[in-house]
């Protein structure tokens, strides 16, 4: 099976305006030709209505008959023949051959008339009056050839034009095709180049107000896509390595430990329970991730009870904070607190924020969960340093740690900026305040 053919762009451009020169100009030489041709044809008639009345005010008028001056018979040959007429009878003739004097006769007796004999003769029939009475015919003959060899000479002429223009028209657009297509040619060379090694350059052409500028406007529409695409699978990676790291470590942990000795059926099961009890967070930190990504896909509709999650997140740190000294105080509402979000992936928005408060806290972190207006609001509370006003953003970079990390455990930096991106695919937002007595940290989302 023969594969079409296929045209670049360039070529079809090139093509296509070509043809519609080629086209232009059929149509413009064909009309120049026939109005050429009519001009010739009128200017011919017009010469032998000239030479036929030319010869009618040489003739004379004897008792009512026409004669010629030069007497009946041949005149001499000339150049443009004419036959004067006396009703039907020739008393004067050229020296032509007989078939264009027959021709001729037979316009003799008719109305003024014009016809052409031969492809090389037009005659030409004027009628001849004396007293209102017709007494004779005058036909006058022009030779064609100088007209006919004009025609010639322009036809070819314009065709040789009409060539050599469509040459220069298509030698002209392929330069013209070329220079308008070579930015087209370096964007997608360059946005090829830079999906591949770096994405974020752009083309930064400004508000789109030409098919260029709009292309250039679509591309680096393209590449920020791209961008995003892959920032959101490194930071999806970052995350879900962040995560996995600390329940990771205390299963191995556990393992090693019960590895390291013989130890009693009880202490084997309670390092089963504890490896069992962080395989299962680990699961629901995966659920929880895919759960935010189908939510900032748009593709997750679960309502749930906040208060399960905030208790979830918080059973989850009760064993590690236990370890670090700290006292955990919840405050739940009596009643169900219905949020726009799954049950586990507040857990995995509020833990962060607890493991931060677990950190740098002293004694104790407060956990409280209530309602104003429309929003449900989950605050963790701690009794550390604190955060500076000019810390309340950044802290939520990711990577970056407050000043109160001076001395601390080394964390990765990513959990808040966590915290903060998975709130916000719910339509949320968390939020710092200042305070020198202790770090207070408030995670907002709208009601269902």
């Amino acid at each position: 099976m023969t594969r079409p053919l296929r045209l670049g762009v360039r070529t079809r451009l090139l093509l296509a305006a070509v043809g519609a020169v080629a086209l232009a100009l059929v149509i413009g030489v064909t009309a120049f030709n026939l109005f050429l041709g009519q001009r010739l044809t009128a200017s011919a008639v017009s010469l032998a209505q000239a030479q036929a009345a030319a010869e009618i005010s040489s003739l004379e008028v004897v008792n009512g008959n026409l004669v010629s001056p030069k007497g009946l018979g041949e005149g001499a040959s000339v150049g443009s023949p004419v036959w004067v007429f006396a009703g039907t009878t020739i008393i004067e003739k050229p020296r032509v051959p007989p078939s264009l004097t027959v021709a001729a006769s037979s316009l003799a007796g008719g109305p003024e008339r014009t016809v052409r004999v031969n492809e090389s003769l037009r005659l030409y029939a004027l009628p001849v009056t004396h007293g209102g009475k017709r007494i004779g015919t005058v036909v006058a003959g022009v030779p064609l050839a100088p007209y006919d060899e004009t025609a010639t000479i322009a036809f070819v002429g314009s065709i040789a034009l009409a060539v050599a223009l469509l040459a220069a028209v298509a030698l002209l657009s392929h330069w013209i095709l070329g220079k308008a297509l070579l930015p087209v040619s370096r964007m997608t060379d360059d946005a090829a180049a830079w999906s591949d090694h770096d994405l974020e350059r752009r083309f930064d052409q400004g508000e789109p107000y030409d098919e260029l500028t709009r292309l250039a406007a679509t591309l680096d529409a393209l590449l920020e896509r791209l961008s995003a695409s892959l920032r959101h699978e490194q930071r999806f990676t970052a995350e879900l390595s962040h995560e996995l790291r600390t329940p990771l470590a205390k299963i191995a942990a556990e393992s090693e430990l019960a590895l390291r000795r013989d130890r009693t059926p009880a202490d084997y099961r309670r390092s089963l329970e504890a490896v069992h009890r962080n395989a299962e967070q680990m699961g629901r930190t995966v659920e929880a991730l895919v759960s935010a990504a189908r939510q900032e896909a748009g593709l997750n509709r679960t309502t749930s009870d906040a208060r399960e999650g905030v208790r979830a997140s918080v059973e989850a740190v009760r064993e590690e904070a236990a370890a670090a000294g700290i006292e955990i105080r919840l405050s739940l509402p009596p009643s169900a607190v219905r949020v726009a979000i799954e049950s586990d992936l507040l857990e995995r928005i509020v833990q962060p924020l607890l493991d931060n408060a677990i950190r740098y806290g002293r004694s104790l972190v407060s956990v409280e969960l209530g309602v104003s207006g429309t929003t449900a609001v989950v605050a963790v509370i701690d009794d550390g340093a604190g955060l500076a006003e000019d810390e309340l953003e950044v802290v939520f970079e990711p990577g970056v740690r407050g000043s109160a990390a001076v001395g601390a455990p080394r964390g990765a930096g990513l959990g808040l900026a966590l915290a903060r991106r998975l709130v916000r695919t719910a339509g949320g937002e968390v939020v710092a305040r200042a305070n020198n007595a202790g770090g207070r940290f408030s995670i907002r989302l709208p009601l269902a």
